[in-house]
Order: C-alpha cells, then sequence, then structure tokens
C-alpha cells in the first residue's frame, strides 16, 4: 500500500479498510473488536467535511468521532513520518495485490487473496487489469468455489469500477474551497469571494475548483494566491488567472476581474453549460449576447457590465435563478414567468427524521456511536423541534421473534423515558429556568426504526414488533441487482404496510461505489401520493439520495418528502445542509418537506 504523509481521508479510509481486511484474513476470530474499530473508523473518517490532515495539523485527530486512541496514534505516526510499523507488521505478508482487488465492488478480503493466490497475480503491477484478462479467458470459472456466474460477477464489478466517478464528494470538496475562500479573503484586495461551477450549483460530485475573486488590484491577489501554504505547486500564473495543484492532486483555478464585471463572470462560470447555451439561445432573440464580460447589446454595439448576478438576470427580463437550478430544466421558462420556486433552506427544518443511536441493540447492520441524550442535545443546539430514532432492525438471523419484541420494548421504554427528561435535559444544557427549557429544542422525540425490505417485499421483522413504533422507515440493504419488475414491487409491498410511513435512501445508491436500484419510479411515487408515504431525501453525503432529478420527477405528482441525516454520531446531524442542497436542486419548497412542519402539525400528518 501506498503510504505518504499526505494522504487525503479517502485514501485513509481505504487504508483503514485494508488493515481490517488483514485481520480478516489473518485471523477474523481473535481481531473481531479490531476488525470492528477499523471499518467504523474507515466510515468515520470518509464521512469527515475536515481533512483528518488538518484535524492532525490542528492537534485535534483524537477528536474524530468514531477513531480511538490507538487508530488516532498509528495516523498521527503516519502523518509525521510517512508510514506506520503498526500497519507494516498488520499486512506484513499479505500481497499488495489483494488490497487492490478489494476497491472491486462485492470482493471481498477472503476473495481477493484467493483469486491473488489461484491466479498467481502477487507480483502484478496492474491486477484488477489482469483479472479481467483472466475472467475472459474462463480462468476464473475454473477455480473451486466460483464458477460462470461468479466469473460473469467479477467483469461486472470490472466494469463498474472503471466506470466510478473519480470526483470529489460535494463535502470534501466544500471544505477545500472554503480553506483556499479563507486564505483568499485575507488579502485586503479580495472584495468578493465565491466558488463556481459545480461546487457552486452543489452537484453531488465535484471535479476542479474554481473561485471567482472581484478586486481592484487583481496582481496583488494573484500573489496571494499563489503563496497558499498547502500548495503542491503552481501549475500556471497570469495577470488575472492562475492554477495551483493542493495534495491529491486536486486543481484550483483562479480569476480575478474588476468589481463592475462580477456578476457577469460569476453567471458565465457558474454554469450548468446547458443552463447557458439554453440562456445565450434566450438572449439572442432579444438582440442580446452574452459572455463573462456582461451583455453585449447588438443593435448599438455596447457592453452592459454587471457587477451582480441579480442584475444580469433582471436585464434579461428574468427573475433571479438560484444556482441550484441552473441545469436547463424548465428554469429559464420560470424566471420569466415569475414562476420559480420559493427553495427550502436550512432553517425551515424542524426535525431530523433519520438517525442512528448507540442504544443496546445488536442491530441488521452497523450501529450508532452517540447516545440518545447527547443526540437531544446537538438536535436542540440545531433548534430542532422532533427528532426520530431510526436504529436499524434487531438482525433477524440472530435474533428470535420474542428477543426481537424484547429489545423493542426495551427501546420503546428508553424512548418514553428520555421523553419525559427533555426539560431537565435542556434546563442543564442551556443553562435555563424549566419555562424556558420547555419552550426550547426537542419537545419530543419518535421511537421510529430503519427496517430491511427483503428481496421478497416483506419487512425483516414481525408484525407484533412493527406495533411498538411510532412509525417505520422502510429501506433496501441486499440484493441490489434485481430486476426493474422485482424491486418496484419490492418497494411498493413493503410500504403497503400500515406502520411503514417513510422510503429511506430509496435507490440504495452510495456514490462512487455503487449504482443505485433500477425501478419504475413514477410508479412507486403515485403509490406514495395515493397512500400517504414519504419519501426521504437522504443527507449521508455518500448517498444523496433520493438523487436531485428524483426529486423533481417525484414533486410532479405531490410526492412529500423527508430529510434525514442517518446520523451514527451526532456530529453527523451537521450534513442536513447537503440533503437541503438536493431538495433545492429537485425545486422542493418547505412545503414539499414534511419536518418543515411544526410538532403539532407533524402528528396530524403522521396520524392521517
Amino acid at each position: 500500500m501506498k503510504i505518504d504523509k499526505n494522504l487525503n481521508n479517502l485514501q485513509i479510509a481505504n487504508l483503514l479498510r485494508a488493515i481490517s481486511a488483514s485481520y480478516q484474513i489473518k485471523d477474523p476470530d481473535k481481531n473481531k473488536f479490531k476488525i470492528i474499530a477499523y471499518d467504523r473508523a474507515a466510515s468515520a473518517i470518509e464521512h469527515l467535511s475536515s481533512e483528518a490532515k488538518d484535524l492532525y495539523d490542528e492537534g485535534k485527530l483524537d477528536q474524530i468521532p468514531g477513531v480511538g486512541p490507538s487508530i488516532a496514534s498509528h495516523l498521527a505516526e503516519i502523518f509525521k513520518t510517512g508510514k506506520s510499523r503498526h500497519f507494516e507488521e498488520v499486512t506484513k505478508g499479505i500481497p499488495e495485490a489483494v488490497f487492490v482487488l478489494m476497491e472491486l465492488p462485492r470482493v471481498g478480503p477472503k476473495t481477493a487473496l484467493k483469486l491473488v493466490q489461484d491466479l498467481d497475480l502477487s507480483s502484478s503491477k496492474d491486477p484488477i487489469s489482469d483479472l479481467e484478462k483472466k475472467a475472459l479467458e474462463g480462468k476464473i470459472a475454473l477455480l473451486e468455489g466460483f464458477g460462470e456466474e461468479s466469473q460473469k460477477d467479477i467483469l461486472k464489478a470490472i466494469s463498474e469500477f472503471k466506470g466510478r466517478d473519480k470526483r470529489m464528494l460535494l463535502p470534501y470538496a466544500s471544505q477545500i474551497a472554503e480553506n483556499v475562500i479563507s486564505w483568499i479573503k485575507e488579502s485586503k484586495y479580495a472584495l468578493r469571494v465565491d466558488a463556481l461551477g459545480s461546487l457552486r450549483r452543489q452537484v453531488s460530485t465535484i471535479g476542479d475548483i474554481d473561485i471567482a475573486v472581484a478586486s481592484k488590484n487583481q496582481s496583488r491577489v494573484i500573489e496571494h494566491f499563489v503563496a497558499y501554504p498547502k500548495i503542491v505547486r503552481v501549475i500556471e500564473k497570469g495577470e488575472k488567472k492562475a492554477s495551483i495543484l493542493l495534495p491529491s492532486d486536486i486543481q484550483v483555478d483562479l480569476m480575478v476581474v474588476d468589481p463592475d464585471s462580477y456578476g457577469s463572470l460569476l453567471q458565465h462560470f457558474t454554469g450548468s453549460k446547458h443552463h447557458n447555451i439554453a440562456l445565450r439561445e434566450y438572449a439572442l432573440k432579444k438582440g442580446l449576447s452574452l459572455s463573462e464580460y456582461g451583455i453585449k447589446i447588438k443593435s448599438e454595439n455596447t457592453l452592459k457590465k454587471f457587477a451582480d448576478e441579480k442584475s444580469f438576470y433582471n436585464f434579461l427580463g428574468l427573475d433571479f435563478i438560484p444556482p441550484e437550478l441552473r441545469e436547463d430544466t424548465g428554469e429559464i421558462e420560470a424566471a420569466e414567468n415569475h414562476k420559480l420556486p420559493d427553495l427550502i433552506t436550512l432553517d425551515d427544518v424542524k426535525a431530523d427524521l433519520q438517525i442512528h443511536s448507540d442504544f443496546d441493540i445488536e442491530t441488521s447492520h452497523d450501529l450508532g456511536e452517540s447516545s440518545m441524550e447527547d443526540i437531544v442535545k446537538k438536535a436542540s443546539s440545531l433548534n430542532y423541534e422532533y427528532i426520530a430514532f431510526t436504529e436499524h432492525n434487531p438482525s433477524k438471523s440472530r435474533h428470535s421473534k420474542f428477543q426481537i419484541l424484547e429489545i423493542l420494548k426495551r427501546k420503546r421504554e428508553k424512548v418514553g423515558e428520555l421523553n419525559q427528561k427533555l426539560t431537565e435535559i435542556k434546563k442543564e444544557q442551556f443553562n435555563c429556568s424549566e419555562e424556558k427549557a420547555k419552550n426550547i429544542g426537542v419537545k419530543k422525540v419518535f421511537n421510529s426504526l430503519e427496517i430491511d425490505i427483503l428481496p421478497d417485499g416483506k419487512l425483516s421483522i414481525p408484525d407484533e414488533a412493527l406495533e411498538l413504533l411510532d412509525f417505520a422507515l422502510v429501506s433496501i440493504h441486499s440484493s441490489f441487482r434485481q430486476s426493474k419488475e422485482e424491486v418496484t414491487k419490492r418497494l411498493i409491498l413493503a410500504l403497503s404496510h400500515p406502520k411503514a410511513k417513510i422510503l429511506a435512501h430509496p435507490t440504495a445508491r452510495k456514490i462512487g461505489e455503487r449504482e443505485g436500484v433500477d425501478a419504475d419510479w413514477m410508479k412507486i411515487f403515485e403509490f406514495c401520493v395515493k397512500n400517504k408515504k414519504w419519501v426521504e431525501i437522504n443527507a449521508d453525503p455518500m448517498r444523496l439520495d433520493l438523487p436531485d432529478f428524483l426529486v423533481k420527477e417525484a414533486l410532479g405528482v405531490g410526492v412529500k418528502f423527508t430529510l434525514g441525516t442517518d446520523s451514527h454520531h451526532k456530529d453527523s446531524l451537521d450534513n442536513m445542509k447537503w440533503g437541503i442542497s438536493v431538495a433545492r436542486r429537485g425545486w422542493a419548497t418547505k412545503t414539499d418537506v414534511v419536518n418543515c412542519l411544526s410538532l403539532s402539525e407533524f402528528e396530524k400528518q403522521l396520524s392521517s
């Protein structure tokens, strides 16, 4: 494994998963808790909105949720020396090719090791390409325990891997851009600074980072920009433009213009390409020509400059179009007819409806890491009125029906006790009177559960257990490659249960890792509207699911949405803003999202 001092979060997560895999290969029973610890730490770092290396530099590495002192010390050694003696010892004797093959979807440590050993890939310089060659030659099918079907699955996994989006996740790119922008703003010559392109439009993945600056002294801004402390090298530097390379081959491009042209530049380089093409065609019909310099009036051969975007759009006879909507999906016509939606904002949200606590339960999936009390405090600090605890259902394979019922009765009792203590918790948290504590922060906690939808559409806990819940979220966590018809039938059957209120992370996608399931979404949306079911917009940066284009389709038939962070640690409640980005890109307003309702209004909707 390549290790150096400048590993980014994704590289660190992959490294930690390689350590977990090494423990699984060598002695899984003996190392059970180490495997869990490294997997949790990998997920925690992958979802960080700040770079772990930056946190190390600030002396905050031990504050990363899910990263214990031991793992933190090993990472600190890497950031200091470029290597870890412990990691070298753990991975000793395991061919590098094993860790490379594990990057393929659905290829675990033991499968990777067997492929490497049986196909003699230990010294391969490109194990994935060599594995593909062996598969095309039919050699994998001949291995013990594999066969033709496994060979096809491996070829599909290789195809998916090669087709992966290599772009950055939105929060990761946003944090890098914010750091650079903060540096630029230290220059007194930078009057305005904004991100551009897909980042400003809040697209789920980002390529290069583009930044615009308004300044009357452009050369001074450029000089300050290329002196950014974290720079690897300057790619180019001109009078008004510059590009730098940051660790992990991340490119940041800067454009500096006079303040009176800033609005034109901002509009032009925010995009999207399709929006700009449609806008140019719209302007041409009015005898106008658009560019990053302004709007040219052809009949007068004059150029009108714009210091802000609102003036730019208004000059064209359009209302200001929010960046998130600029995808040529009807926004220009809506702006012309004054019918743009009043998009939802973070301040509109009154609850988080998918949170996983550390309640003592052997779940079917990953357990939360924060206590219910700590999550309540975090939610109250965000000014939420209510929240739902939606731990994964108890594992059906490891529990009897009686045990599942007992676990969920215990959870219901815990939530009931918590509701009785809410005022006291807030009184202590905010150091205020009992009367004030009653009227601020979380006023009710709902007892919910995120329940697996089995391949046949049945829910993975008995009906008696479902009756113990206020409501249920249902979601897919397995059998992702069913046919469109099978998935559609599966989802509708699961949602047909009276307690199933929310379809959580509907497509089950993981950005850059796994495509979503194929379904007849319009049929599902129409079912939800008719049966008063809600569809989640999941704010986990690796999910952002329902995707924005499906949000817009769902809105068209009247679907109501919920927002949930899918948090497994209290700090992840801050990820709600990424769900808001998806909702805005899907044209959603606060009236489209049920957890923008007050507690009393939400309870009415829940019981209707």
